[in-house]
């Protein structure tokens, strides 16, 4: 049976509500012993005793009334699962997204978004039938069957033992399909994680798409994907409707043969016909619990197969600075110096490190910028510097105080951030702007923009501050994104700035706007660059050269040209770019 010990821990806040639902249904088995036992009587008094209608009044009243409250059973013990399922999913979800977003970008970075998404809401939502259906029905397939043999046993040991050997038959051919079932839905999974994740790059390529003229093939591969997830959730919807018949013929066949014994000793007059009829209506009530459980054994196989994605997710270690607790207590010093003692990192994804024994320094109102090729380390640095990750090695120091010391909220107060990409979400210009700041007034909000070369921009627009932008930054051009981008860390102010050049690969119209704007941003602020463009580092006050995660060479521009052949090479290689 598909049952984790972890899967059982999610319902313990729920565990009251769980046994009102195990009650409700276990008394509505009794009760359906106990009318078919009342109506084995009914009718043996009408056919054989050939009692008066006033005579059987309480028979009948009672039935009744036993009818009455098995319906309202189900209904509340339909309740209490779906209180309970609902209640799990809930707080799985929610401790799933917080994880997500314990485990930083460093680890959203090795993941892809889309299978993320997928499962934080298909994957949690297929829990549902497992703690609705599957573990509810698992407890009745046990106590009901038991409960009916204990009253048959007495009554008629031969049909006692036709239930006791036949019973095991339907679990037997309910694992033998299920090995089939749970390979077929694990591989359904997979295909619906990779539609997912094919879908959302297609989404996000389609201006690339249309550029390049190959929207239409893109098509034709989508539904390739398609047509694969939809074979194989035929070969899952097939195994399930071939083990319903198999196990609807092994119940059939058991409550034929019960029905063969019954009838013949009763047509011997070796039975009486009140057990023999009560028998004969509770044999299907003996079998149809475990028929269900066979029924809901895929919504079984189904939860436990998306729970072990949730738990892999769920069992990710998390680096202690996020971990960490708001204290206002801290406060950043005037002078400190920034300082990477021997850091060494690597993605959970990779096998090898992406910098390795970094040491480097440099002082509050310094520009220190970091070169080299592509994977060469360089956003890695930033990333531990922004505490997106912790090194696993080495420590990075604000004086003689290590920034994982630090709350996590108090350092990135400290700290702006300009990336080459900068991500823009569906809203207003100005709630773009303002993200992360909890009050701006319209002075610094306009102060910001003016800075950022936005300003004359956004006052030519009919809806000024209040335009609004879709995801991504729809809407804007990348040098109008670059801006606002710019505009965030003017108007959060921080005294540490990190930088991944934003003026690369932009038109000279744009580029010149911007390298003003940068300019202006850097003065009176510790910077940390990443760069990618010569005119950029020139008046940087160090330059750390790196190749393969370590620092090669340092020095500013000047010394670097003449001494460094690392540099020397970026530099031959691409001209004035970096």
């Amino acid at each position: 049976m598909f049952l984790n010990s972890r899967l059982l821990d999610l319902l313990r806040k729920s565990q009251s509500v769980f046994v009102g639902a195990i009650i409700s249904g276990l008394i509505g088995g009794l009760l359906t012993i106990l009318q078919a036992r009342l109506l084995s009587i009914l009718i043996g008094d009408v056919f054989l005793k050939n009692a008066k209608l006033y005579d059987l009044t309480g028979l009948f009243i009672a039935l009744l009334v036993i009818i009455l409250v098995r319906s309202g059973l189900v209904w509340l013990m339909d309740v209490f699962t779906g209180r309970v399922a609902t209640d799990v999913k809930h707080r799985v979800r929610e401790e799933l997204i917080q994880k997500i977003w314990s485990l930083g970008p460093a680890y959203a970075w090795g993941e892809s978004s889309a299978e993320l998404t997928t499962t934080v809401t298909e994957g949690v939502e297929a829990l549902d039938a497992y703690f609705r259906q599957y573990l509810p029905q698992l407890v009745f397939a046990v106590a009901i069957p038991l409960t009916i043999l204990l009253i048959v046993f007495p009554l008629d040991w031969l049909t006692g033992i036709v239930f006791l050997v036949t019973a095991p038959l339907i679990p037997v051919f309910m694992r033998l399909i299920g090995s089939i079932s749970e390979a077929l839905t694990r591989r359904q999974w997979d295909a619906l994680r990779r539609m997912s994740v094919f879908f959302l790059d297609s989404i996000q390529g389609i201006m690339t798409l249309k550029t390049l003229r190959q929207s239409r093939q893109q098509v034709q591969r989508i539904r390739d994907v398609s047509e694969k997830y939809r074979a194989t959730t035929f070969s899952v919807l097939k195994v399930t409707f071939l083990s319903a018949l198999i196990l609807e013929w092994v119940g059939t066949i058991s409550i034929a043969v019960v029905a063969v014994e019954i009838g013949l000793r009763l047509l011997y007059g070796r039975m009486v016909f009140e057990d023999a009829f009560f028998i004969l209506l509770i044999a299907p009530e003996f079998y149809l619990p475990l028929r269900l459980l066979g029924q809901r054994f895929h919504a079984g196989i189904g939860g436990f197969s998306t729970a072990k994605r949730i738990f892999l997710v769920m069992d990710q270690p998390v680096t202690n600075s996020v971990c960490q607790s708001s204290n206002t207590d801290f406060g950043i010093p005037s002078e400190f110096n920034l300082r990477f003692d021997h850091v060494s990192y690597r993605y959970p994804s990779r096998v090898e490190d992406a910098v390795k024994d970094i040491s480097l320094e440099f002082k509050s109102g310094q520009i220190c910028a970091v070169v080299g090729t592509s994977g060469a380390g360089k956003s890695t640095l930033a990333n531990l510097l922004l505490r997106f990750c912790d090194p696993y090695g080495g420590k990075i120091f604000l004086n003689d105080l290590a920034i994982n010391e630090i709350p996590l909220e108090v350092w990135r107060s400290w700290v702006a951030w300009v990336p080459q990409q900068p991500y823009l979400f569906q809203g207003t210009i100005a709630s773009n702007i303002c993200l992360g700041c909890k009050s701006v007034s319209e002075e610094d909000l306009i102060r910001a923009t003016n800075l950022a070369g936005l300003g004359g921009w956004i006052a030519g627009l009919p809806a000024g501050y209040q335009t609004l932008i879709g995801e991504r930054g729809i809407g804007l051009s990348r040098g109008q994104a670059q801006c606002v981008s710019l505009a965030r860390a003017f108007l959060k102010n921080s005294p540490l700035l990190v930088m991944d050049e934003p003026t690369a690969s932009l038109d000279p119209e744009l580029d010149l706007l911007l390298e003003k704007a940068v300019l202006e941003l850097c003065c009176q602020k510790t910077v940390f660059l990443i760069a990618h463009r010569l005119e950029t580092i020139t008046n940087a006050n160090i330059i750390y050269v790196m190749e393969k995660g370590k620092v090669v060479d340092s020095g500013t521009h000047y010394e670097l040209a003449r001494t460094s052949i690392s540099y020397m090479r970026l530099l031959e290689s691409y001209g004035v770019v970096i």
